[in-house]
């Protein structure tokens, strides 16, 4: 049986990847920083805060994995490629086969669209998360160049699914709903490229327990669609009609609307430049093929329909239409 470790098992890539994993008959522990895990005595359980490298040493030294699957990303303090790195090497154990650690298109520059081989965003970028994730692909890469390690990279794309802790699919099912109108940045022309949460646990256990993956990098995205069409998309599953409002991105940002923080005008973060990456060696190499975009719509929205949500927070949205004329 596979001794799987799964750094940060309990969210929206880690729960689809240890369903994975068990449905596929592996042995798993989880690693994360609370206590308790949806899975009850299905797995183990360990528990460190992945950035302080002193405990990862003392939590994993005498622990034996055969694959090892680093999901977490410190999103208030970031996570350097040193913690990385150090979690690699505490659990770089006799036996371990292979490292898979989850990082992003982020690490590309704005345009494309970009296959793995192109260059990633220097150290100077000013994204942090961009640079951090680079970095530590860089740091890992030469780990395995060192030390003979294995090691596995994956870049999805804008990951959505059941358990999304950002406000992205629900923010738009929220107000379409209630027959809200939806605000359109410049008409909803920039592209963006999606994965499901479960092809992205589907591709890291493949890209894991093939020869094909070790040692490479794998985009994970399907083909780019415009905010507009994403926004109609996700009208059509949830069987209704989406007024659209343009509002040019300038008055939005006047205004005080906000990308990451409230008041979102288009969900977390899905109103930047584009990052087009080309996916076929995931295809090619291991075999894996993402679902379409509907249907994987379709699949999170029955569950979004399970959920109890708080009624959205339109306050902002019905000033800023008010001003325009519309209400």
């Amino acid at each position: 049986m596979t001794r799987a470790l799964v750094i940060g098992g309990t969210s929206l890539i880690g729960r689809p990847l240890v369903e994975t994993l068990l449905a596929g008959g592996h042995e798993v522990t989880l690693l994360h920083r609370g206590q308790g895990t949806p899975f009850g005595d299905q797995v183990a359980e360990l528990t460190g805060d992945r950035n302080d490298p002193a405990r990862m040493a003392e939590v994993l030294g005498s622990s034996a994995f055969d694959l090892v699957f680093d999901n977490v990303y410190d999103w208030a303090r970031g996570t350097t490629s040193d913690a990385v790195v150090a979690t690699a090497r505490a659990a770089a154990q006799d036996g371990l086969h292979r490292y898979v650690f989850m990082s992003s298109v982020a690490v590309y520059p704005e345009g494309g669209p970009w296959d793995e081989d192109s260059e990633m965003v220097p150290p100077t970028d000013p994204n942090l998360y961009a640079t951090q994730k680079a970095e530590s692909e860089r740091a890992l890469f030469a780990l395995g160049q060192e030390t003979g390690l294995a090691v596995t990279t994956l870049r999805p794309a804008f990951v959505y699914g059941p358990h999304n802790p950002f406000d992205r699919e629900a923010f738009f099912w929220d107000r379409l709903r209630a027959g809200r109108p939806i605000i359109l940045p410049e008409g909803g022309s920039r592209t963006m490229q999606w994965v499901h949460s479960g092809d992205v646990a589907r591709a890291a256990v493949e890209a894991a327990t093939s020869e094909a993956g070790a040692g490479r990098a794998f985009n994970l995205a399907g083909p780019p669609v415009t905010q507009e069409s994403y926004v109609q998309a996700l009208a059509r599953v949830a069987g209704v009609s989406a007024e659209l409002v343009s509002v040019p991105r300038s008055e939005l940002q006047a205004a005080g609307g906000g990308v990451m923080e409230p008041p979102l005008y288009f969900g977390t973060y899905l109103d930047i430049p584009p990052i087009t990456v080309e996916g076929s060696r995931l295809r090619e190499a291991v075999g894996v093929e993402l679902r379409p975009l509907e249907a994987g719509l379709a699949q999170t929205y029955r569950w979004y329909l399970n959920q109890e949500r708080p009624d959205p927070d339109v306050a902002w949205e019905e000033a800023l239409l008010a001003s325009r004329g519309r209400g």
